[in-house]
């Protein structure tokens, strides 16, 4: 979810600002993009569909970026034993005698410990080493490793026992597009959503190319995070560009899609990393065809909102006779008129809102409350479903194929979630979803590892419900703030919640002390999330709220509305 804490913004800013009388009053004055679209260009014509298609693989390579999932995987490893002539990293993982050497454990045998050498001057073979060469009274700790595999970042910079460490890579990559939001949202709106894109996907491609010829691992990080800032907001401007120029019919299937092709991007990292387990050359196949997209700059065409915003008439001129010649429609010069010369209006009323936002939330109960529960929905749902995606590849032996379940798993959910908020409504969806992915959650860690169809079903079912939360979040948070401060609330809110995916690579370091701590602590978080959402009010049939008074309203009979187009 993906990066996703952006992408329904510009979607439901949208979609909430259109007049429901607009129909009755078309004049001049009237007339915007969506009107036109709805009414002469088309909502969701070829050009939008070719439009859409070019964009869609930008997302499914957005898609890949978590690679660190893989690159750096937490790698089996046990003590070096040098009395059985082992001398480097890769032996052995299980040779016969490994129990006369290293302590048996629930799992196996110990991973950072062993028994303490008997110093009776001979040493074992490889083949042969008896157990009369240690101290089995007493254990040390390990000077030197052992590892299962050898193509990890973890096997290639001696990372050992040092799992916090290892998990930093995934702490600082989500630093890094907590930091990337800002940054492409200043540079998108300054310079364009092409301009935006283009500069992503070839950050992306070169600093991914850079990292995979790391020679440390604090170069490792260094670029982890030097790219997760100025590339991974690819698929923010991906997004925007996709969503801009639908029509309202068509703006939330398309939103959804976007975030389906970018759980699809999730599956094609999972199909790579099984075909291509050296991480270097891993890292390169998902990085060098980023450079490539670079030519979407001349490819694709600029956001006509975006040129209208910024007074680009003439661009947006061309754009607009483009999309009709395309889709073989027509637009009316009354309209070209109106959209090319706005009436003027007071655009910079909201420009020092800053203090008065605060002030407006200290002094309204009701907000005050929503604007410190919809942050910890956000917070809960992203680091749940980070941290079922990274905690998957440790389910059994086939982490890749469990990755990609897990990835698949959610494409579904965020189809019927759409479908299920309308009927059922807004506020019995999340808190469901999250209540039912706590149980499963918490039920995973009660299943016998005896079970591992078993255990994988209920994993499984945790993350559809999940995801089904996160399809759902936008929309709900949008609807529960009034027009003048929903974006910026909601911005609050999604923002926030990349703590979730901060924290999230550090579940699996705490699967050391006990097994079930990650999926007990997403369990007891989901239950906390489904209980605050009970707290406030069902927003399904309710107009949306354009002033504070209208939205501290809501769920009351006075906020309903008689139509049934706005309520789904």
């Amino acid at each position: 979810m993906n990066e996703n804490g952006q992408k329904h913004r510009s979607e439901i800013e949208q979609e909430s600002n259109v007049d429901v009388d607009r129909k009755a009053n078309v004049s001049q004055e009237s007339i915007d993009l969506d009107y036109v679209l709805m009414n002469e260009l088309g909502q969701f014509g070829v050009f939008q569909l070719r439009n859409f298609i070019l964009i869609a693989i930008v997302l499914i390579i957005s898609g890949t970026v978590n690679e660190y999932i893989f690159s750096a995987a937490a790698t089996p490893h046990r003590c070096r034993i040098p009395e059985c002539s082992e001398d480097g990293k890769l032996h052995k993982f299980d040779p016969e005698w490994i129990k006369n050497a290293v302590p048996e454990t629930r799992s196996g045998f110990a991973s950072c410990e062993r028994f303490a050498p008997a110093d009776l001057g001979l040493n074992g073979t490889l083949d042969y080493c008896p157990q009369d060469q240690f101290d089995l009274s007493r254990t040390i700790p390990c000077e030197g490793f052992v590892y299962a595999k050898d193509n990890t970042v973890v096997y290639e910079f001696d990372l050992g026992c040092n799992e916090w460490l290892r998990a930093l890579a995934g702490t600082l990559f989500n630093i890094g597009m907590f930091l990337t939001l800002p940054l492409t949202g200043y540079v998108s709106d300054r310079y364009g959503r092409k301009t935006a894109l283009a500069i992503n996907v070839f950050n992306l491609g070169l600093f991914g190319l850079m990292r995979a010829f790391s020679v440390n691992y604090t170069m490792y990080l260094t670029l982890q995070i030097v790219q997760a800032t100025l590339g991974t907001g690819l698929y923010s401007s991906g997004y925007i560009i996709a969503t801009e120029l639908v029509g309202p019919k068509y703006r939330v299937i398309t939103g959804v899609t976007c975030t389906a092709m970018f759980a699809l991007g999730e599956v094609v990292l999972g199909g790579i990393a099984w075909l291509i387990s050296p991480w270097r050359y891993m890292i390169m196949v998902i990085s060098i065809p980023c450079f490539f997209f670079v030519s979407y700059y001349w490819l694709l065409t600029e956001s006509v909102r975006w040129l209208l915003s910024k007074r680009k008439y003439n661009e947006a001129k061309q754009i607009l006779h483009t999309v009709a010649r395309v889709n073989k429609t027509n637009i009316s010069e009354k309209s070209l008129e109106a959209l090319l010369n706005p009436p003027q209006s007071s655009t910079k009323i909201v420009s020092a809102e800053g203090l008065g936002l605060v002030r407006t939330i200290l002094n309204s109960p009701v907000l005050f409350r929503r604007v410190c529960t919809t942050p910890i929905w956000w917070i809960t749902m992203i680091f749940i479903y980070y941290g079922l995606s990274i905690n998957s590849t440790s389910l059994s032996d086939t982490m890749h194929l469990n990755y990609i379940l897990t990835a698949v798993i959610g494409i579904p959910a965020f189809y019927i979630s759409v479908f299920v908020l309308g009927r059922i409504g807004r506020k019995a969806t999340m808190s469901s979803g999250f209540f039912i992915c706590a149980v499963f959650n918490i039920s995973f860690v009660f299943i016998s590892s005896e079970y591992p169809i078993a255990r994988l079903m209920i994993y499984l079912l945790g993350k559809f419900f999940i995801a089904s939360v996160g399809a759902s979040l936008y929309l709900y948070t949008a609807e529960l703030y009034p027009t003048e401060y929903r974006h910026t609330l909601l911005g609050f809110s999604s923002m926030m919640g990349r703590i979730g995916s901060i924290f999230a690579p550090m579940t699996p370091a705490l699967a050391i002390y006990y097994h079930g701590i990650p999926s007990l602590l997403f369990g007891g978080m989901g239950i906390i999330a489904g209980l605050l959402v009970l707290t406030q009010p069902e927003t399904l049939g309710c107009k949306m709220p354009d002033t504070l008074a209208e939205a501290e309203a809501i769920g009351k009979p006075e906020s309903r509305i008689i139509t049934t187009s706005q309520s789904s």
